[in-house]
């Protein structure tokens, strides 16, 4: 037998907790945690008697708070928002400028052409200055203390389009201020709409594809958050979801969220959609890519139909436009840049054609001429985690300051790693691709492929992170003999943007092509006819006997 004491005040909130359970449910524990409490018993003979009981499958049973929720991971049913009377609200406020109305047709045609701007539909005239945008003041508020001195292209004609609640498909390059693009008629919306109720979910939602790209609109969001009252939540996994329901329950009018967060969040009805009337689909190419449109058509079936929608997206692909064409109905296109697969015109593209045991070495000798300038960021990606862990060891072995970010580092590790960059405190950040979108850093001078991705598509977005906000930024490559299928794309891109393409990716090119050729010919031949006539046959006659 064993004594066990405890301080009295520990003795009060223990029988405290104890009134609160179910004691036909819990005899054992309750009654022998009462009697200790109370000083009925100044110890227990077997350890069971004081243990958490348990069911017939030997699991605990744990206690359930007063007023806890059991129902939590439930599937989602769909709502019959036929059977519903929805109350209306407003999503137009766009009140076109006065210069807007006297400026001519040539006029509008000239600064889209110019600017790259290409529409489809019924589209208002785009705006020139942020005095044309006719913005409330605690807008224009944020826009002073920001600094910026007109709109960007891909702002001039999204504020009109999105301010006038039209539904919209927004396909622009990375770098192009499409963030802020879709963030400030979301203030102006939110502004105008009833004030939330206890138990009411956000007005507006933001789905991106990855944490970073969330918590980076979460930055720009910020912004509006003192002069508009905006109350927002970033939510992504990789944390616990505890405080991020908490947010909600309080009440918050916009939500910035990855789609499986969200949907493991409305499962266990930590909030609801009925009230959201402004959706954004962000890197809508980026998130089919990832395999989140089952999640997407979910969380779109929680949101009422007379909904207004906004999906941004780098690429024009055939599974982006059946998501525009199953979720926005009637809807307006803007394309901002080059229709076709392009970098921004602001990057210098290096490409250097190597072995794959050369690259190390490379990349050392090229680092240490660029980071004699202290002041200059360098974004270095690879294709796996094994190999970022690898070269930022090596890095760190040669004295440079470095820092990491992979699948295997926790959130924190992410933000600690992140802010070091940003600050200055590391020169060089060594990445995988969840860095290639959302990742905006102003100042990064050079984005060097240690690995050509699997697509050209994502190279584009890798550079991307360099070069932005009309600054200079130079891309350098490191390509192989593995990578020879995709060197004809990478020319194009090249070629479209008007920078000098390394002989030797001409000869890699032509290569593959002569290889694909000859296979296709010895494909075709005689020899090759007859062994697939002679492996025909002895599977017709298996089949003759069986």
């Amino acid at each position: 037998m064993f004594r066990v004491g405890l301080p009295v005040t520990h003795l009060m909130k223990l029988a405290k907790f104890c009134s609160s359970l179910e004691l036909i449910k819990y005899p054992k524990c309750s009654q022998s945690a009462l009697s200790l409490a109370c000083g009925q018993c100044q110890g227990f003979r077997k350890y069971s008697d004081f243990r958490a009981p348990r069911n017939e499958y030997n699991q605990r049973i744990i206690a359930p708070r007063a007023g806890a929720r059991n129902d939590f991971n439930q599937p989602l049913t769909v709502p019959r928002w036929n059977d519903r009377q929805l109350t209306e609200f407003k999503k137009d406020f766009y009140q076109p400028h006065e210069n807007v109305l006297r400026r001519s047709q040539e006029e509008i045609e000239k600064y889209r052409t110019d600017n790259g701007i290409f529409v489809f539909g019924d589209v208002p005239a785009p705006i020139l200055s942020f005095e044309e945008a006719n913005l409330p003041d605690y807008v224009n508020e944020v826009i002073r203390s920001s600094r910026m001195e007109k709109p960007t292209p891909i702002q001039a004609q999204g504020w009109p389009i999105a301010m006038s609640g039209l539904n919209m498909v927004g396909v622009a390059q990375t770098g192009s201020g499409k963030t802020l693009g879709y963030i400030l008629p979301a203030a102006v919306h939110i502004h105008n709409q009833e004030p939330l109720k206890p138990g009411d979910g956000p007005i507006a939602l933001v789905l991106a594809p990855t944490r970073e790209l969330a918590q980076q609109i979460q930055a720009v969001v910020h912004q509006f958050r003192t002069s508009s009252r905006m109350r927002s939540v970033c939510l992504f996994g990789g944390v616990s979801k505890l405080p991020q329901i908490g947010e909600l329950r309080r009440g918050v009018e916009l939500v910035i969220a990855t789609p499986g967060r969200l949907l493991d969040i409305l499962s266990q009805q930590g909030t609801n959609l009925e009230r959201t009337t402004y959706l954004v689909l962000d890197e809508a190419d980026r998130m089919l890519d990832m395999g989140f449109e089952p999640q997407i058509r979910q969380i779109i079936g929680q949101i009422r139909p007379d909904r207004q929608v906004l999906m941004w997206s780098a690429t024009w692909p055939k599974e982006v436009q059946d998501l525009a064409e199953d979720f926005l109905g009637e809807y307006v296109q803007l394309n901002v840049g080059s229709r076709e697969l392009c970098a921004n015109h602001d990057i210098t593209q290096i490409v250097e054609v190597c072995q794959e045991e050369d690259k190390e070495n490379r990349i050392i000798e090229r680092l240490k001429g660029i980071c004699k300038d202290h002041n200059t960021k360098v974004i270095i990606f690879a294709e796996t985690k094994k190999r970022v862990k690898s070269v930022t060891e090596i890095l760190r072995y040669e004295g440079l300051l470095v820092d990491e970010i992979h699948g295997d580092r926790s959130q924190v590790q992410r933000d600690v790693a992140l802010r070091r960059f940003r600050a200055g405190r590391s020169q060089i950040l060594v990445a995988t691709d969840i860095a290639a979108r959302g990742l905006d850093i102003s100042d990064v001078g050079y984005v060097i492929n240690l690995d050509f991705p699997n697509d050209v598509e994502d190279y584009i977005h890798r550079i991307g992170r360099t070069g932005r906000s009309g600054q200079k930024g130079t891309s350098i490559t490191y390509f192989t003999e593995m990578d020879a299928p995709r060197a004809r794309q990478l020319i194009n891109v090249l070629k479209e943007a008007n920078q000098e393409v390394n002989p030797a990716l001409y000869e890699l090119a032509q290569h593959r092509q002569d290889a694909v050729r000859n296979s296709r010919k010895r494909k075709n031949s005689p020899y090759q006819q007859l062994r697939h006539n002679s492996a025909q046959g002895q599977r017709n006659q298996g089949a003759h006997y069986l």
